[in-house]
């Protein structure tokens, strides 16, 4: 239990992909303008992750290793199909908004690195431990990332036309933080912040290593 725990825990700070590991960049700064938008992808990203990390761990002894890149990348390409029908079937005006992005996760380097450096080399309990880890880690950053563009960049998150949280009518919003010079600037600050909390947490194993 103590290992699949360890597994799990390293992609939510240790070896955040966004914020430490910075891989998955580009669909993160794009679809970060909303929640909403985030949500979905964060789900979307949660389950391709950790379903393609099962499949690649259970076959591992299988795949050949000269072709194993190819074969990472068709089953990961079914499962994202499976969410692109999914939400175009259930959600078609995210699915709109997110447009190129979902079929793009096929080559996001969080799943395919995840598939070819854990999933190929761990069995099945600890793969599905790495892929809910490093899919939720990357669900909390790009949330976050989302909330606090569009919260102080519009005056207010919307939740499928419904406002959920709005700032007093005399706020300005600074259209910058929609773009992307603006979306490097909120991202900059919570690298430094989760390299903060990071050095905090390494300091306190190393105290508690230390006492008698």
């Amino acid at each position: 239990m103590k290992e699949w725990y360890a597994a799990f825990r390293q992609g939510l700070s240790i070896e955040n992909p966004l914020t430490v590991l910075m891989i998955g960049l580009c669909a993160t700064l794009a679809v970060s303008t909303q929640v909403q938008n985030a949500v979905f992808m964060g789900f979307a990203v949660v389950f391709v992750l950790t379903m393609s990390n099962v499949i690649v761990s259970a076959f591992r002894r299988q795949i050949p290793t000269e072709v194993r890149i190819p074969i990472f990348i068709v089953v990961i390409a079914s499962f994202v199909t499976i969410v692109d029908l999914s939400m175009n079937a259930f959600v078609p005006g995210i699915y709109q908004v997110l447009g190129i992005w979902i079929p793009l996760i096929v080559v996001n380097c969080v799943i395919l690195g995840r598939a070819e450096a854990f999933a190929y080399h761990n069995r099945v309990s600890l793969s599905i431990a790495d892929g809910l880890g490093m899919g939720i880690g990357y669900w909390s950053v790009i949330v976050l990332l989302a909330a606090l563009r569009e919260l102080f960049g519009t005056g207010r998150i919307v939740w499928f036309d419904t406002a959920l949280v709005q700032l007093p009518s005399g706020y300005q919003p600074p259209g910058l933080l929609l773009l992307f010079p603006g979306a490097f600037l909120v991202f900059g600050f919570m690298i430094a912040g989760s390299r903060w909390a990071n050095e905090k947490l390494e300091a306190r194993k190393e105290a508690r290593a230390c006492r008698p």
